[in-house]
């Protein structure tokens, strides 16, 4: 399976929306990012489609984004917003296909769900921010490493926040994972999580705390976090504002301590990619080094044909 190639300015990003809708004037500050960077954008048929709390219909949306990864005059697929809906795509999309087509794909939270699968077929793809989440202003480092991914450059700014060490140590392995309820969804599924040997990815947003706690003893029950080289928690956005008021809740960070720490595997938290204002973009399918002890996350391997990584 080939790499993707890095962009160049006037190459296309098609834009489609495989999960929830997007509200039109969103999405237009959201392109208007990487437009202003010299690309150029195909907007899908359905990317402003509404269905409740779906971009239109199933076989809508997976005609779309198979379209996208077929179609010639596109470069890249750019996820508009993620929500819910992308793991009801899988039997109408022919990821083979998609795989081949060795073109960057990126989004993050839902469509954690696709980069699995994609991942699995050997195509490198990148978790990272999508149109909505453009839409508003962010940290220039940011937008750098945004665009930079785009065009084969190193994706850690060299200003970008360091993680927390939850346990120290080095860890080198692919890169695997993302929304942490759509991981443990994926188990027991063609395309299930496979984190053994890896460095594990791990946010979410809008939690109760009592439901991180299960989520990540599910997969401590499910024998994957054992297994990983190394782990990197990203935030449990808008967990500590959240509970059960008929069982409480405790703070997400010392659920995860809990949880993770006693593994002995070297791991970090804060680390600035999710549903969280700083957000990295992060290659997945891809090596890299993970330094617990500097809170650090070193790309070894670019996910594109060309281009570097490798600094800090």
């Amino acid at each position: 399976m080939g790499k993707p190639r890095p962009l160049r300015p006037g190459d296309t990003i098609g834009i489609v929306s495989p999960s929830s809708p997007i509200d039109p004037d969103k999405l237009a500050r959201g392109q208007r990012v990487v437009e202003e960077a010299g690309f150029r954008v195909k907007r899908f048929p359905h990317v402003l489609a509404a269905d409740q709390y779906l971009a239109g219909a199933d076989a809508d949306r997976a005609a779309d984004l198979q379209s996208a990864f077929l179609d010639p005059e596109v470069d890249a697929i750019w996820c508009s917003r993620g929500g819910y809906g992308c793991a009801r795509l899988l039997s109408y999309l022919d990821l083979d296909a998609m795989a081949a087509s060795s073109k960057l794909f990126l989004g993050f939270s839902d469509i954690t769900t696709i980069h699995l699968a994609l991942n699995r077929r050997g195509l490198p793809t990148i978790h990272a921010p999508m149109a909505l989440s453009l839409s508003v202003p962010r940290e220039p480092y940011v937008i750098a490493s945004f665009l930079g991914v785009l065009q084969g450059h190193d994706p850690i700014p060299a200003e970008a926040p360091r993680a927390t060490t939850l346990v120290g140590g080095v860890a080198e392995g692919d890169v695997t994972g993302g929304c942490l309820c759509l991981l443990c969804d994926s188990l027991a599924t063609p395309d299930s999580l496979d984190a053994s040997g890896k460095i594990l990815l791990i946010e979410d947003v809008d939690e109760n705390p009592h439901r991180v706690d299960a989520m990540l003893t599910h997969l401590l029950n499910a024998d994957v976090l054992p297994r990983t080289a190394g782990i990197v928690v990203g935030e449990m956005s808008n967990t500590d504002e959240r509970h059960d008021a008929t069982i409480g809740g405790r703070p997400w960070r010392e659920i995860v301590t809990e949880r993770i720490a006693p593994l002995g595997i070297p791991a970090v938290i804060d680390y600035p990619f999710g549903h969280r204002k700083e957000m990295l973009s992060l290659p997945l399918g891809v090596r890299a080094r993970l330094d617990a002890d500097a809170g650090t996350l070193t790309y070894l391997e670019s996910p594109t044909d060309s281009g570097q990584a490798g600094c800090e």
